[in-house]
């Protein structure tokens, strides 16, 4: 029988979609994830997988897959379904949570080899955001 958890995340993703929000998933990073490892903290990723975030976006039965873009570089984020930690809406938090198996639950952090993981070199720093502007309005009498 087909596990539930999969619907679910259809439906959630779905509903945030439709809402105007933006999708996050929380995923659990074992030898089955493929994601960039600069990004991964404490076994863990945070993922924007709204749809501007995101190409060819599938949510399976069995597992979470597309393409999206970390520091300019495009990457295959692929990770099976029972590591999807939680989905939820950026601006609101709402969304559920769901149980992890145990083994993914006591897996150590060094454990997770890094040919699971994408190349990707953290940037070292965040380049300092722009001046601001003035409008490009004019006030007209």
């Amino acid at each position: 029988m087909v596990p539930t958890k999969p619907y679910l995340l259809r439906a959630m993703y779905e509903w945030c979609v439709d809402q105007g929000f933006t999708p996050y998933l929380t995923v659990q990073v074992d030898q089955h994830t493929r994601v960039p490892s600069a990004y991964v903290r404490e076994g863990q990723i945070v993922l924007n997988v709204g749809p501007e975030a995101t190409h060819q976006f599938m949510i399976d039965n069995k597992q979470v897959s597309f393409q999206a873009r970390f520091n300019g570089v495009v990457h295959q984020i692929v990770m099976p379904v029972d590591n999807v930690m939680a989905i939820y809406a950026r601006e609101n938090g709402q969304g559920m949570a769901f149980e992890i198996p145990e083994e993914l639950k006591n897996m150590p952090i060094e454990a997770v080899p890094d040919s699971a993981k994408a190349d990707t070199e953290p940037p070292d720093e965040c380049p300092p955001p722009p001046p601001p502007r003035g409008s490009h309005l004019k006030v007209i009498k």
